[in-house]
């Protein structure tokens, strides 16, 4: 092992009785992981999960400190892009998982975005009833969202996440330096998951964001941790409350339901990234609760300029000279139909009565939603 642990930035536990663990930030914690795995490990052997964008960074340095360490270390990687989470891609990293005889007293290590850490926590939580493993987000989208709270999934021809499992990882371990390896458009998708923290229940990190967001973009170290810090604080806030999302939690949702019907149009594409979705579907959804008189109009075109200031879609032409969208409101609400937050046919929408103060809006009326959409997407065109 090294002789030195790196300078963790910030600790943030996920109480969960048993499946508690912890969320380390930090600059760094790459070339230190087996030091910090160490206490969880059972035999000498982890197996390294990534995709080819993410291995070309980061798994020469995470291999390194393996094998240096003396750990028997296998790596497996995929295809970068959210059509990795596809029920052959699983059943790939399976047969791989099976081949390399991982068992429970192994861990599993995801190095990557929401998409290796999806896909690599769903395969860990069916392989042989269940086996551990530990997120280490690469992306700013995985560091503050996707890799806390044990969501883990991969997507059906019907809908995005639709086939999943809630599998609480052992740890997560981010390293605030990869966030330098990634392209701009894809740190900023990350950086809307920041702003949905701020616009479920907390104005003065709204605020906050608003006054240093552009610098932690341009590359502020100590603002990406105290960012990271903050939105994992928080979403561990309602993870303890709520695990399996029968009620609070579905506030993370907040911008999700437009937004997965927008990446259903896109073909799950990098013509719109995840985090981009969101931002575009947080800002139709305060327009929408301010076009229905439930939340004032001012505040609907704050979140709309924040979200363009920073270059996010905040509305359908912004998407439309994002990614030459083509669709109609019946294909939105038909993949809308499809989304989990549905029950019983009846809608539910994270709505919100203005910054800071969403809520959970069940039974929605369809009818003024599709008109909706259909109004703005005819002001696109």
């Amino acid at each position: 092992m090294t002789s030195a642990l790196p300078n963790i930035a910030h600790t943030v536990s996920v109480g969960l009785g048993l499946r508690s663990y912890d969320i380390l930030i930090g600059n760094g914690l790459l070339a230190h992981v087996p030091d910090l795995i160490q206490p969880l490990l059972k035999r000498q052997k982890v197996v390294i999960v990534t995709d080819h964008g993410v291995a070309a960074h980061h798994l020469p340095v995470l291999k390194d400190a393996c094998e240096k360490a003396g750990l028997e270390t296998h790596t497996v990687d995929m295809p970068s892009g959210e059509g990795s989470k596809s029920f052959s891609m699983l059943e790939a990293l399976l047969d791989n998982l099976i081949a390399l005889d991982v068992d429970r007293s192994d861990l599993i290590l995801a190095l990557g975005g929401g998409v290796v850490g999806d896909i690599t926590g769903f395969a860990a939580s069916i392989l042989r009833r269940g086996c551990r493993f530990v997120q280490i987000p690469t992306t700013l989208l995985a560091q503050v969202d996707s890799s806390v709270g044990g969501k883990t999934a991969v997507n059906a021809k019907a809908g995005k996440n639709l086939i999943g499992a809630f599998h609480q990882p052992s740890m997560v371990i981010a390293d605030i330096e990869t966030l330098d390896t990634l392209p701009p458009r894809q740190l900023r998708a990350g950086y809307a998951e920041v702003v949905k923290y701020g616009l479920i229940d907390d104005p003065a990190f709204f605020n906050w964001l608003a006054e240093n967001g552009q610098a932690l973009l341009e590359g502020d170290q100590a603002l990406r941790a105290e960012a990271v810090r903050h939105s994992c604080a928080a979403k561990a806030r309602i993870v303890e409350e709520d695990e399996t999302e029968t009620g609070r939690r579905a506030l993370l949702n907040l911008g999700h339901t437009f937004g997965h019907a927008f990446e259903a149009a896109t073909g799950y594409s990098d013509k719109l990234f995840h985090g981009e979705a969101v931002a575009l579907g947080m800002g139709l959804a305060h327009d929408y609760c301010a076009e229905n008189g439930l939340c004032p109009a001012s505040d609907a075109a704050t979140v709309r300029h924040h979200l363009q200031a920073v270059g996010l879609p905040a509305t359908v032409s912004d998407l439309n000279n994002l990614s030459g969208l083509e669709t109609d409101a019946q294909f939105l609400m038909e993949a809308i139909a499809q989304d989990k937050k549905v029950s019983g046919g009846k809608l539910t929408f994270i709505l919100t009565k203005g910054l800071g103060k969403a809520y959970i809006a069940k039974d929605v009326d369809p009818a003024p939603v599709q008109a909706f959409l259909t109004r703005h997407l005819a002001a696109a065109t």
